[in-house]
């Protein structure tokens, strides 16, 4: 019934424009390049003089656009920081165009660069851009420009690893949004999280970056659910030459980069064979998690002399048996006032290593098959990245990331703003990472199972310290037998809460007595110590074992991850000569083959039995069990122009079938207007999917206090939390069990209007905004329960196992956001400015429901200047950028939840050109006054980086 709803809306759409037929077009087409450097200018637009008609160069500094009005024709070219110019077009013969730089940044130039932006852009949500003259002023990496966009959420979770999202359901594993280098997607095919920016492209290849915020399935398929962010990389037949770089600064930062770029010519002196490569190396010593405050919410904290559950410590957590506060309360002459303790866990800076290193590499050849043709010609794409890496990553746990490996192979065939075809792989292999918080527990354990340690330290403080505190005062239960023969008995409370109160220090000190005795007593493997000989041969032991081995002894936290991705993808643009001026068919197939030999995924081992002489029976591992999830897709999209490019209409539906889930539509809509020159107008409607992914299937993972599973066939009998523990309360009451089940796991699924709205004023000065009202319904989060079995006659459960489940939310939620940016262009100056809220409209207790983690207020203050001349010196340009963000709950798992307090930075930059040897030099810093802030709960506390590069570029014309 939606389905046919769907096409009955999308139908009458097309029929309200299908009767306007367009009059017979002439072609208008060049290409634009620096006269200086010789470069492509990406971004420079080109209209009809007087008219709005026109488009914007690509990323190949190419223009390509039809107009009804007859040769000749006059054309205004402009772009920012270059002199306007005005040329005849003669004929439909391709255009060379050479720009030369001017003085100034103002005027209608700038704004029309803004306003006529691509035109997928125009098809799709908001789209915030980065290009190179971002990339040249960036006080980071070009992903900290994004921080200047309004809707954007950036987060720093490591050195070298950020993290962008857009429009709330922040995470620090990115799932609901999609990352893209030239088409082909940066997930981890394993770990099903984009890497962004620390397996990504290197930045000296970066031609540009595209953030598309909000539902986006239309073109780019499921998962492209919150947003989407396609980086386009340097063609080597327009970006010819040398760059390099090399960059130093705090927290022993040393980063490398190189690019070589050039073409061959035939016999015709024609390019048709063009060629890259590309080398990146970063080392650093990254930002410590060292935040030893209480976890949110646990009800001991820092004060409390039994110790607390700190959230960068691990192994410390509650445990219901060290529990006393009710006995403390009805028996206070007993185990006097030992409360809560908690086991002495392993804090992170010794479990993970934060020496981050990060290698990445790639290769790519370039074929013309029809070089006569030049820029028009079909192109054969074979490319090749490699990365490679050491760094510290917060998913459900805090993972570490250890010489970490990722292949991407492509082969693709593509005709500029026609077709294109494209294959990929994407492989990973783990390398040597592992779960420092489960290693932690294996730890522990091996030392003395979690029972044992709390009798000791209860026996201990029964037999040892009970008695000194009776001894210095505290009082005993008085008995007395009354001459009746009863027996009655009193408490002195008054005087035992005195002494507690009095001796605050001293039950702090019995209390590491107490610890000290539990972790040594009767043990032949007393606590590992940190840094000991002892503590890193079993550290060893442990992280370089398969987790899948999960045995106190033997078990161990290492992840052996081999999975693969597998992608196929293809388009083609029609223009008809009636009806409409573009029609776009594309479908792709994707295919993963996860293998973790039962470390990560259900991929679990498959044994058989083998006797041996002395008759004992043993398992053999002879094969594990196979997964695969394959999913196809299929698009069309219609684009109508009309009254001379003032109406832009755009309508697009997707299909989408995942093997383990049913049919799915993606319909989007959207109307451009644009009335004048400087004004544009758009109403927009999109829906995305998100497929389960891999986890929400298949995971199998034990991460020490309870299994995370996935859900593809649902759950049956799990005992909810809450009621298993009060039937260990209650005595061992059956009656208060309940019992629950969990429906097989289901895509999420969003739609979102918006509108927003496009203007200048007074030629200096750019304005966007837009306001969006979104709809999720199926969210997927996790329920958890307990399996146990019970004992027949004592009741007394046995084989407990938690258990973290993938599960679906039930109720519909809805999300609201505005965003508004300024940019005020003074000649060689831009003074920028931004605004965003976004909020959760829908008030609910749903855990499942996964949380918003977005602050509901942020905005930006900055000033750009390129070009800038300080008394006698020329050629210098620089930034400062203020950043606001609102405090926010942030929610992960249990151990890292907790509030994000309000914080501010600053980040600047100032860079000089020696034009004569083409090399720039740039100091910079992030977050330049040092005030240290968590942008995740758990993660480091981040605080300035400040650095000097020197960068140089030959472009070879």
């Amino acid at each position: 019934m939606k389905f046919t709803t769907t096409i009955k809306l999308f139908s009458a759409l097309l029929f309200l424009f299908i009767s306007q037929i367009l009059p017979a077009q002439n072609l208008v087409r060049g290409k634009i390049i620096d006269s200086k450097s010789a470069e492509v200018m990406v971004g420079a637009t080109v209209v009809i003089k007087g008219t709005t008609v026109g488009a914007v160069t690509d990323y190949d500094g190419l223009f390509e656009f039809k107009t009804a009005q007859a040769y000749p024709l006059k054309i205004t070219v402009s772009s920012v920081g270059y002199e306007s110019m005005e040329l005849e077009v003669a004929n439909d013969k391709l255009l060379s165009i050479k720009m030369s730089e001017s003085a100034t940044l103002i005027g209608e130039v700038v704004i029309t660069e803004k306003a006529n932006i691509d035109e997928k852009k125009k098809s799709g949500p908001t789209v915030e851009t980065v290009g190179q003259l971002d990339i040249k002023q960036a006080a980071g990496n070009f992903y900290d420009e994004f921080t200047k966009k309004p809707s954007v959420d950036l987060t720093t979770a490591a050195i070298g690893y950020t993290i962008i999202n857009t429009r709330g359901f922040n995470s620090t594993s990115p799932v609901r949004s999609l990352q893209i280098i030239d088409g082909v997607d940066n997930q981890a095919p394993g770990l099903n999280f984009s890497l962004g920016n620390f397996l990504g492209s290197s930045e000296l290849d970066v031609l540009k970056a595209d953030l598309m915020v909000g539902a986006n399935s239309a073109y780019y398929g499921p998962n492209a659910f919150n947003g989407v962010m396609s980086i386009d990389t340097k063609n080597p037949f327009f970006q010819k030459g040398l760059s390099a770089r090399v960059k130093t600064g705090e927290r022993e930062l040393v980063e490398v980069a190189l690019r070589y770029a050039d073409a061959l010519k035939n016999k015709d002196g024609k390019d048709w064979f063009a060629y890259k490569f590309n080398f990146f190396n970063l080392k650093a010593y990254d930002w410590v998690a060292d935040n030893y405050e209480a976890v949110s919410g646990t009800k001991t904290g820092v004060k409390n002399p039994g110790s607390y559950d700190a959230v960068n410590t691990y192994g410390d957590e509650r445990e219901a048996s060290y529990d006393f506060t009710r006995i403390n309360k009805d028996q206070p002459w007993n185990n006097i006032n030992l409360g809560q303790f908690h086991r002495t866990g392993y804090n992170e800076v010794d479990m993970v290593d934060y020496n981050t290193k990060n290698t990445k590499a790639n290769a790519a050849l370039h074929f013309r098959l029809k070089p006569s043709e030049e820029q028009a010609s079909p192109e054969l794409i074979i490319a090749s990245n490699f990365g490679s890496g050491t760094t510290v990553y917060q998913g459900d746990n805090r993972f570490s990331l250890k010489n970490i490996l990722f292949f991407q192979n492509r082969i693709e065939i593509r005709k500029r703003d026609k077709y294109f075809f494209r294959i990929y792989a994407t492989n990973e292999n783990s390398g040597d990472s592992y779960d420092p918080y489960f290693t932690s527990l294996l730890l522990q354990q091996k030392s003395k199972i979690t029972g044992t340690w709390g009798s000791d330290y209860t026996r201990f403080w029964r037999q040892v310290i009970d008695s000194r505190a009776n001894a210095l005062g505290y009082p005993q239960l008085q008995v007395v037998f009354n001459p009746d023969g009863s027996i009655t008995s009193k408490f002195d409370q008054a005087k035992a809460d005195k002494f507690i109160a009095d001796n605050t220090a001293l039950f702090q000190t019995w209390h590491n007595e107490a610890r000290a005795y539990a972790d040594t007593f009767k043990t032949d493997f007393p606590y590992f110590v940190p840094g000991t000989q002892r503590f890193k041969d079993e550290f060893n032991r442990i992280t370089k074992t398969k987790s899948s081995k999960r045995d106190i002894e033997t078990g161990g936290t290492g992840f052996y991850d081999k999975s693969a991705l597998y992608h196929g993808h293809g388009e083609y643009r029609f223009q008809p000569k009636q009806y409409v001026n573009e029609w776009v068919v594309g479908g792709n197939f994707r295919l993963y083959t996860p293998q973790s030999q039962g470390t990560i995924f259900v991929d679990t081992a498959i044994y058989t039995q083998r006797r041996l002489p002395d008759g004992r029976i043993v398992n053999d591992t002879t094969g594990y069990n196979t997964i695969t999830n394959s999913e196809v897709g299929v698009y069309t999209g219609i684009e109508k122009r009309m009254r001379d490019n003032k109406w832009k209409f755009n309508a697009t539906i997707r299909m989408d079938k995942n093997q383990n889930f049913g049919v799915l539509f993606s319909p989007a809509a959207s109307l451009v207007w644009q009335p004048d020159k400087v004004n544009y107008v758009r109403a927009i409607f999109s829906s995305a999917i998100r497929n389960p992914t891999l986890n929400d299937q298949f995971l199998n993972l034990n991460v020490g206090r309870a299994i995370l599973s996935g859900n593809i066939k649902g759950f049956n009998n799990l005992i909810d939390v809450e009621s298993f523990a009060t039937y260990i309360d209650s005595g061992l009451r059956r009656s208060f069990l309940r019992y629950f089940d969990v429906p097989p796991i289901r895509p999420e699924k969003v739609k979102s209007l918006e509108l927003g709205y496009r203007t200048t004023i007074m030629n200096k000065t750019y304005v966007d905004m837009s306001y969006y009202y979104s709809f999720y319904r199926d969210f997927i989060g996790f329920q958890i329960g307990v399996r146990s079995d019970f004992d027949p006659s004592s009741g007394f459960p046995k084989n407990i196992q938690g258990y973290r489940v993938a599960a679906n939310a039930k109720e519909r939620v809805t999300t609201q956001g505005f965003s508004i940016g300024i940019n005020h262009y003074v000649k060689n100056y831009i003074f920028l400015g931004n605004y965003s809220w976004n909020i959760l409209n829908t008030k609910t207790n749903d855990p499942i429901i996964p949380a918003f983690n977005t602050p509901a207020h942020k905005f930006n203050l900055g000033i750009t200047g390129r070009d800038v001349q300080i008394k006698n010196i020329k050629n210098v340009g620089f930034s400062l950028n203020y950043k606001w963000i609102q405090g926010f709950q942030f929610q992960g798992s249990p151990q890292f939840t907790g509030s994000i307090p309000t914080y501010d930075l600053v980040d600047g930059q100032i860079n000089y050109t020696f034009t004569k040897i083409n090399t720039l030099l740039k100091i910079g810093a992030t977050n330049m006054l040092n005030k240290k802030q968590y942008q995740v709960y758990g993660g480091p506390r981040i605080g300035r980086m400040a650095y000097i590069s020197i960068q140089y570029d030959w472009n070879k014309k």
